[in-house]
């Protein structure tokens, strides 16, 4: 039944829309309606634009040297509109088809000067999206290094569209992504530390209202930093469990799961694609499928340090594990060191939410203290220079992993295979799992070899820059202008393409910026 109802809401919600028709250069009345990452050259926003008579949905750039949008604006400018082209080829990420679920099929490069009018009709939403705003900007007037301020705002208001790209490529490669990232464990930890607090205050017999008061201040901390999916499903799930504990009733986590999943995808079906939705889900099921097994390995844990520590290692595996293979079928890359990482980092992650929580709300409230900013920024640029030191382990970092949704399915039948097998070590329970690992290894081999046996020629646009490659078997060479950004093609085209055609050689040569043609093998290829 709740199937059928899902695939009635998303059809819907899928095909009511009506995107109107505008004109390339048009006056544009808008509001912002997120914030979203910076590029090198400009702000983004999503917005809600208002043409003569059309309303849409739209992603806005505005140039940095332009003074940043709030939500307490409506604003007016001259901008170049444009819809999202399609990806040439099957291998690029369809950014049009990403923004298509999320209602937005225009892009906007703002081109003149923005007027702006103050609003009277904002939302209880945007009234809280606009407080944020304030908080983010009076963390930015800090006397803290820059690196602390983005991580500040990353760890507690969920806002990484400033971090500079060095920071994330070594979260990345570290595997530590989801400790910058808002997740179960900051919920938890967040309504922890004010249920303590209101416990040391009321009487014995108001704890239930601590709990209440507690779920109150959760769910406004959620709204407040933008109803994420891991942060709803952290909140839903925290809420059930203890619904079940003022109950008097046994919490069942799947229930909870459930239950989140169903409330999030009733408001927005489309969340089912988006990658943390899905990423987010999986690490909880994996530490309900796994985590004890594998706990059961471990000394006895007969005081708090041995809890701690076992437990978070064990909790890290589980996660990573059932979470491996979507890593690799979206990103293509994994990292070994991550194990590792995870193991020094994450027991003193509690602490590090807590102060980064505490400091925030001091600053949140004008009061700036610079002895505790200092000590701060001292921990958390130690902090980032151990992540730093994690993620230049590159001989343990491996990308341009191949991985297509059978191989995908095949893990995860291992992953529920795995559960028994470390449960009960026998004959049968092994050999099951073996013969699983070994239909996976089949099936990969197989499409190795069918992708081996193909050569191709390609033409990639990039930048207005034209690219060439040359595939003959597991090998592969791109030809590239000298003047072209060679790293961002590495990156946006030359490794989506080696993991999506299983090449395990790569070349990289250049020809002179006035090429306009190559000849090879008696065919032409336009290079302008």
């Amino acid at each position: 039944m709740f199937f059928a109802i899902g695939i009635v809401l998303h059809f819907f919600n899928s095909f009511s829309s009506q995107h109107p028709s505008v004109g390339n250069n048009e006056t544009v009345v808008f509001k912002v309606s997120k914030k979203l990452n910076s590029n090198e050259k400009n702000r983004k926003y999503e917005i809600e634009a208002h043409i003569k008579e059309s309303d849409f949905n739209a992603v806005l750039y505005v140039p940095k040297d332009e003074k940043g949008l709030d939500f307490n604006h409506y604003y007016k400018a001259k901008g170049y509109i444009t819809k999202p082209k399609s990806p040439e080829y099957d291998f690029q990420f369809n950014y049009a088809k990403y923004l298509s679920r999320k209602n937005i099929e225009y892009q906007i490069y703002i081109n003149d000067r923005i007027s702006s009018a103050q609003r009277n009709d904002l939302s209880w939403c945007e009234k809280f999206s606009q407080r944020r705003l304030e908080v983010l900007q009076n963390i930015d007037k800090t006397e803290i290094s820059p690196k602390s301020k983005e991580f500040l705002k990353g760890i507690i208001l969920a806002d990484r569209t400033e971090i500079d790209v060095q920071t994330v490529q070594d979260f990345n490669r570290s595997g530590l992504t989801h400790f910058l990232a808002i997740s179960g464990t900051h919920i938890v930890v967040i309504f922890g530390l004010f249920y303590f607090l209101l416990i040391k205050i009321l009487p014995l017999q108001f704890r239930k209202y601590a709990i209440i008061s507690s779920l109150i201040f959760i769910w406004l901390f959620t709204v407040f930093i933008g109803f994420g999916s891991s942060v709803v499903r952290s909140s839903i799930m925290l809420s059930v469990y203890f619904i079940y504990v003022l109950l008097q009733r046994k919490p069942d986590l799947l229930h909870s799961l459930s239950l989140s999943a169903f409330v999030i995808l009733i408001f927005d079906t489309q969340q089912i694609f988006d990658v943390g939705f899905q990423l987010s889900f999986l690490a909880v099921l994996g530490i309900f499928w796994l985590n004890q097994p594998i706990l059961n390995y471990f000394p006895e844990q007969n005081n708090w340090f041995k809890k701690l520590i076992f437990n978070t290692i064990s909790i890290s595996i589980s996660a990573q594990l059932a979470t491996l293979p979507l890593v690799l079928y979206y990103f293509h890359q994994f990292s070994f060191i991550s194990v590792i990482a995870n193991f020094f980092i994450v027991p003193f992650s509690e602490i590090v939410i807590v102060f980064s929580f505490l400091i925030t709300t001091l600053i949140g409230f004008k009061l700036d203290f610079e002895l505790i900013n200092i000590m701060y920024d001292f921990i958390i640029q130690i902090l980032l220079k151990i992540i730093h030191w994690f993620a230049d382990f590159d001989k343990l970092f491996f990308e341009n992993i191949s991985m297509n949704l059978f191989e995908v399915f095949s893990l995860f039948i291992i992953l529920y295979l795995m559960r028994f097998a470390i449960l009960k070590l026998n004959v049968k329970n092994t050999a099951v799992l073996i013969m699983a690992v070994s239909i996976f290894l089949v099936i990969r081999v197989s499409f190795n070899i069918f992708e081996n046996s193909k050569n191709e020629i390609l033409t990639h646009s990039f930048s207005k820059k034209k690219i060439l490659s040359i595939k003959k078997g597991n090998s592969v060479c791109f030809w590239v202008s000298e003047d072209a950004e060679r790293d961002k093609i590495i990156q946006y085209i030359i490794n989506p393409y080696c993991s999506s055609r299983r090449v395990d050689i790569s070349e990289i040569k250049t020809f002179s910026k006035d090429v306009e043609k190559i000849v090879y093998n008696n065919k032409i290829y336009d290079l302008k």
